[in-house]
């Protein structure tokens, strides 16, 4: 079968038109003709070797891919985790891990979201225990993700949400998808004096952070409390996009009153998982069949796989094979 497989080290995927075809090895497993799987910074990690659920894994010829779209033997549309990888013509699945898509929804949009959903709404939903009327910071919010995050967040009801990032005219744009109010983070003490401004007049109840490093220093230490009592403030961290470590003064954490926990795989509960999959993502599924949800995606063919890989993609576009 036509297959995009990772031979070495290199992490960089080559197109191969003669792969195995999987087999399944459980009366719990199908096999699924896969038509639409998204490139994602988790797919590129674990390819790489780079992310902590990879650390025991040995080196072999893999395909990447994690979850996509394709269809059952009857001709059912599916969103699936994949056992194998999805970037190829088939793969195997497990059948309680599979959602049927509704109609109205594009392969690329549908194998586009459950990533993103899980990096939005499993953080603000069971790490941030969101209610609604808070005041939400998310720190990198013009990528696919935190586009979406803006969405659900306001979908859930958040009061205020305040968006960061590099470029101006991004942020501006994330007016449109639900954003209140935007913070530029490319000077560090124009940064913290605005932030300083909202925090006292609207305090931030949640900060869904994508990018740690820096900016998550500037944020903690925007919150450090000086001896009286303070706003209770849930801080989650989903990505690192600018960095893996920071440094954290323990004076923030004992002036302030603060949560700091992280969303990610290994950080969710078996039935918060399930959730995710039975109700989470089938009702964004159908949020976007409506048109209730936006989204940006790039769609390319698989032979393609190689020359777009570690290709930059517009900020906040999810770039798609699809087969």
């Amino acid at each position: 079968m036509k297959a995009a497989v990772i031979f070495s080290q290199s992490g960089i995927p080559q197109y191969t038109e003669n792969f195995s075809e999987p087999i399944t090895t459980s009366d719990e497993q199908a096999i699924i003709s896969v038509k639409a799987a998204a490139i994602k910074n988790l797919d590129k990690a674990k390819a790489s070797g780079k992310h902590y659920s990879t650390e025991s894994e040995k080196s072999q010829a893999i395909i990447p891919g994690g979850d996509g779209v394709g269809l059952l033997a009857d001709g059912t549309r599916v969103y699936a985790l994949g056992v194998t990888g999805m970037l190829a013509e088939k793969a195997v699945v497990e059948k309680n891990r599979m959602i049927k898509l509704p109609d109205g929804i594009d392969n690329a949009t549908a194998a586009a979201l459950p990533n993103a959903v899980a990096g939005s709404a499993m953080a603000l939903r069971f790490s941030a225990r969101m209610n609604g009327g808070e005041t939400i910071l998310i720190n990198g919010a013009t990528g696919f993700t935190g586009k979406l995050a803006i969405q659900i967040a306001k979908l859930y009801g958040a009061g205020k949400i305040i968006v960061t990032g590099r470029n101006e005219s991004a942020l501006q744009a994330l007016q449109a998808l639900g954003a209140d109010e935007y913070l530029l983070t490319t000077l560090d003490e124009t940064f913290v004096k605005q932030l300083k401004k909202i925090h006292q007049q609207t305090p931030i109840d949640i900060v869904v952070d994508y990018l740690w490093g820096r900016t998550a220093e500037l944020i903690l230490e925007t919150l450090k409390g000086t001896g009286a009592f303070t706003h209770r403030t849930r801080f989650v961290s989903v990505g690192s996009m600018t960095g893996d470590t920071i440094q954290l003064s323990s004076q923030i954490l004992r002036s302030v009153n603060l949560q700091l926990s992280g969303s990610g795989l290994g950080s969710w509960t078996k039935e918060e998982m399930q959730l995710l999959l039975t109700e989470i993502i089938p009702e964004m599924f159908q949020l976007a069949a409506d048109n209730k949800l936006k989204v940006d995606t790039m769609s390319i063919p698989l032979k393609e796989i190689e020359q777009v890989w570690d290709t930059d993609i517009s900020s906040g576009t999810r770039l798609v094979v699809e087969i």
